[in-house]
């Protein structure tokens, strides 16, 4: 932990990824423990290439009057539960270490008041999971701070269900859990992210909008209402969640993309079935489905897939031969108006040109600007420090750099 001795400031920055989940968590049988009516399973998507991750760093100092946070510029209320839930128990767990003797627990800290910032390289609240990526930052980094270890998902569980899932990399499972008090309900490695090179991520950005209905409220409405949504997690979710676990052992990438957009189309479909419904697709995501029907018919085969939290950006998985053949897919039939060169970000994909036989068999009239930008990435590892001090967030007084 580096510390500033003359003002006894501590002060950690830690950033952590996105993960997209391709079996959904949708339904919570316990608000305020955050306890999910299903298990779920997602994979951790590269800080490196993708631009979308957190960043945060936390200092702590004896001369902080108040806990203090800032989100992308400005600052939020402290307060608020689930910020609180999350401090709470990392602090909680910082003295229980200490009361046991851990020598690497800065006792001096357990009382001082802690200074937050955060950043997302994202939009947030757009249905690109910037809570899961936060919550986990958040939870990480203030170990780093408070000298605690261990199981972490069971704590940022707690800021956003899905953040559980942001503590490790590659494939992940959120297991759903039996107890009461949601220790049994946390996040597991399934694969790391080095288990399935081939693997490639596209995702497709069409709005960058906050989304009308929020994760926590639909969820909510559709839990009272929505029969197909208890249906799916007692009788559906079971099944595909073994299903999908073996086809990421086996990198069986018909059975991975086929139970995604199934389970994908299955979630929008409650949210339909909630009442009143719930519409996170517009017009531009379903061209995006009918295209990628239309690709994979073309070929007889399923080479690529889609899958969309709540929102209206398509995330698509596919195999690395096939990656520059479908992005030039997606600039023929969503043409950017203007700079193309900033149209493909992340990974660079080289051009390619597109067969007539195949966007004659696609047979979609182009719609510009459909599709603002595509991000090019695959599976990463799950949060980490960041060494560089240039990057902290926080000046040496504890306040927000203006740059951050």
């Amino acid at each position: 932990m580096p510390e500033d001795s003359g003002n006894k400031l501590t002060m950690v920055t830690c950033s952590a990824p996105v993960n997209i989940a391709v079996i959904k968590y949708w339904g919570k049988r316990d608000e305020e423990l955050i306890l999910p009516i299903n298990s779920s399973l997602s994979v951790t998507l590269h800080q490196d290439q993708c631009l979308l991750k957190t960043t945060t760093t936390v200092a702590c100092s004896r001369s902080f009057q108040e806990d203090r946070i800032w989100l992308n510029d400005k600052e939020e209320d402290i307060t608020q539960a689930r910020l609180q839930s999350c401090l709470r128990e990392i602090r909680r767990l910082a003295r229980k270490r200490h009361s046991d003797g851990e020598a690497d627990v800065d006792a001096a800290a357990l009382s001082h008041k802690v200074h937050i910032c955060s950043v997302n390289n994202f939009p947030t609240a757009a249905g690109l999971a910037s809570s899961a990526a936060g919550y986990a930052c958040l939870v990480y980094t203030m170990s780093r701070v408070m000298g605690v270890e261990g199981e972490l998902s069971v704590v940022s569980r707690q800021g956003s269900g899905s953040a559980c899932r942001s503590m490790y990399g590659g494939f992940v499972q959120w297991i759903m859990g039996q107890q009461g008090d949601g220790k049994d309900s946390l996040a597991q490695q399934v694969e790391p992210e080095t288990h399935w090179p081939e693997l490639r991520v596209l995702v497709l950005v069409v709005s960058a909008e906050r989304k009308p209905v929020g994760s926590t409220s639909g969820m909510q409405t559709s839990v009272e209402t929505s029969s197909l949504l208890k249906h799916r997690a007692d009788s559906v979710v079971p099944a595909r969640m073994k299903e999908m676990i073996e086809a990421v052992h086996k990198r069986d990438f018909t059975a991975f993309a086929e139970l995604t957009m199934k389970d994908s189309n299955q979630f929008h479909a409650t949210c339909l079935d909630t009442y009143p419904p719930i519409f996170y697709l517009n017009d531009v995501s379903h061209r995006v489905i009918n295209l990628v029907h239309r690709y994979n018919r073309h070929y007889r085969e399923t080479r690529v897939a889609y899958t969309f939290d709540a929102g209206p950006n398509a995330v698509i998985y596919t195999l690395q031969q096939n990656v520059e053949e479908f992005v030039q897919v997606v600039k023929h039939f969503f043409p950017p108006e203007t700079n193309g060169g900033q149209f493909l970000k992340g990974i660079p994909v080289a051009l390619t040109t597109l067969s007539e036989e195949l966007k004659q068999s696609i047979g979609m009239e182009p719609v510009v600007k459909g599709i603002s930008y595509i991000i090019s990435t695959k599976a990463g590892p799950g949060p980490r420090l960041v060494e560089d001090p240039s990057e902290h967030l926080l000046g040496s007084d504890g306040l927000p750099n203006k740059s951050a």
